[in-house]
This record gives structure tokens, sequence and C-alpha cells, in this order.
């Protein structure tokens, strides 16, 4: 009975210093946390007194995604012998000048996907690669500054596709009016008084505009995290049917000499396009107008390998 007592005290004790290990093991990563917290805190400061000194500061990162597939005597495909291939290229780069009583903002977004789906089976199918994403952005933003954060500023952005329709349609917009730096990484820009160019070919629903700009952009880096976000909308003094917004956002982790993941996604909406798109739809009956059309949001994802420069 002595030996039973004497191995059930010996295992409490024993379980009662395992805990206060574990105990004691979680205290200590927990204050180990709050080290790295503050150790990042105090490398994020100096990253924002680095990126505040004046001159030109310059950046880029990409992804690229792709797959390929084939088939051959796959019966349980509708198309037994096919193959299937899907390819994405991504780039986000960026130019800034920052001054003390200016500064010079530029920035490219370009989005390129291709995708084919090839039926052995059938000789008149279209076996080639055709296009699938297509996304073509440019901005320039020049500011006076008022202060640390208030600028009078002026953009000139333009955005087209450049796979099948270049500039068909294309979008220029040139604005003045403020732009407001809160934070080193954010932009926001006012412009009440823009113009908004859409160039197309032959007859066609697009029409130019003026109206009012506002596009928000947050661009950070955070050790191997590079990170943006952008939204350009324009709203139309005319109609609301020549509004439209694009929101855009990009992510790459970096894991080994610059190659890594990214992940971009994209939102959109534009009601002259979804109108020029149902117009050529040669099953619409009757001839679509703007009341008639259902202005579905439009979106794009791409998910890859991720090279930062």
């Amino acid at each position: 009975m002595k030996k039973i007592v004497l191995a059930i005290v010996t295992l409490l004790a024993m379980n009662i210093t395992v805990a206060q290990t574990l105990d004691e093991l979680k205290a200590e990563k927990a204050s180990k946390k709050d080290s790295i917290t503050a150790i990042q805190g105090r490398v994020d400061a100096i990253q924002g007194k680095i990126n505040a000194i004046p001159g030109w500061k310059k950046g880029a990162f990409g992804t690229i995604g792709a797959s390929l597939s084939g088939f051959n005597n796959w019966y349980a495909k509708g198309a037994p012998n096919s193959s299937a291939g899907n390819i994405g290229i991504t780039t986000n780069a960026f130019a800034n000048l920052i001054q003390p009583k200016f500064f010079w903002r530029n920035s490219l977004n370009i989005n390129l996907g291709w995708v084919k789906i090839d039926d052995k089976d059938i000789d008149t199918d279209d076996d080639s690669f055709r296009s699938a994403t297509d996304v073509f952005n440019i901005t320039s933003l020049y500011g006076q500054k008022l202060s640390d954060k208030f600028a009078i500023s002026t953009l000139g952005e333009y955005r087209t596709t450049i796979i099948d329709n270049f500039n068909d349609p294309g979008y220029l917009d040139i604005g003045v009016g403020a732009t407001w730096t809160p934070i080193t990484d954010l932009v926001v820009v006012i412009h009440p008084l823009n113009y908004n160019f859409v160039f197309s070919s032959g007859e066609s629903v697009f029409e130019s505009s003026l109206g009012a700009k506002i596009v928000a952009d947050y661009t950070r880096q955070l050790g191997k995290v590079n990170f943006k976000t952008n939204l350009s909308l324009f709203q139309s003094y005319k109609s609301a049917d020549y509004s439209n917004w694009t929101w855009t956002n990009s992510f790459g982790y970096t894991f080994w000499k610059g190659i890594g993941l990214g992940f971009e996604f994209g939102l959109r909406n534009n009601k002259q396009e979804a109108l020029n798109y149902a117009i050529g739809d040669d099953l619409a009956d009757p001839t679509p107008t703007f009341d008639s059309i259902d202005n579905d949001l439009q979106t794009y994802w791409l998910f890859g390998l991720n090279y930062s420069f």
C-alpha cells in the first residue's frame, strides 16, 4: 500500500513539475514575442525615416502563374483526348521622387493571362493560347506640397488592354485637385476637376466626360512581404452610366533569394464596357441599352510564383 501511495505522490510531483515547466516555457515564449514585436516596431520606424529621405524610391515585384495538363483516352472527360494550359503574369513597379517641397509618384500595373483548351478529336477547334486577363495601368502624380500631409496636385492615369484591343477602349484621366498623405505609404488623391478621355474605334457606346477622380494607393514592404492595394474611381458629372472604378490588390511573400509566392485579385465596375460587350453578343435581341443590361461586377485573380526586385 505504501508503495502505491508513494508512486501516486511521485506521479503528482512529476505532473506539477511538468506543468510548472510548461508554464515557464509559455511565459518565456510570450516575452520573446514581445521582444520581437518591439524590435519589429523599431525596424519599421527606421524604415519610415529611410522612406522619408528626399530622393528617388524605386521598386518592383511580380507574379507568374502557370498550369499545363494533357489527357489521352481519359473517357471520364467529355473530351478524352485533350490538352489545356493557363499562363498568367503580373508586374507592379513604382518610381517615386520625394523632395521637401514637391513629389512625383509613378506606378505601373500589368496583368496578362493566356488560356488554351485543345480537343485533339476535333481538327477545327482553336488550339492556340487566347487572352484571358488583360490589364495595363500607368499613373503619374505630381504634387506641390502645402504641408507634410497635403499638396496641390495633378494626375495623369492611362489604362487599357494590350493583347487584343490596345486602346480600344483606352481611358486617360487628367485632372487637378489635392493629395493627402496621412502616412508614408498611403496616398489619397481627390481631384474634383478631372476629364475622362475614352478612346475607341468606329461606332461605339464609349463617351468621354467631365467628372471627379479619386485614387487611394497603399504600397508597403514588411520584411519578406510585399503588399499593394489601389483603388481608382471616376465619377462622371454627365451621367452615372459613364462612371467607373477599379480596385486591384497584390501580395507577395519572398522565401528564397527574391523568389516566393504571389497572389493578385482585381475588381472592376464599368457600365460602358458591360454595354459594349452586350451589344457584341449576336444573340442579343432587342439591342441592349444602359437601362436594360446587367452591369455585373468584373473580377480576376492570379496565384503563382513571385519575384521581388
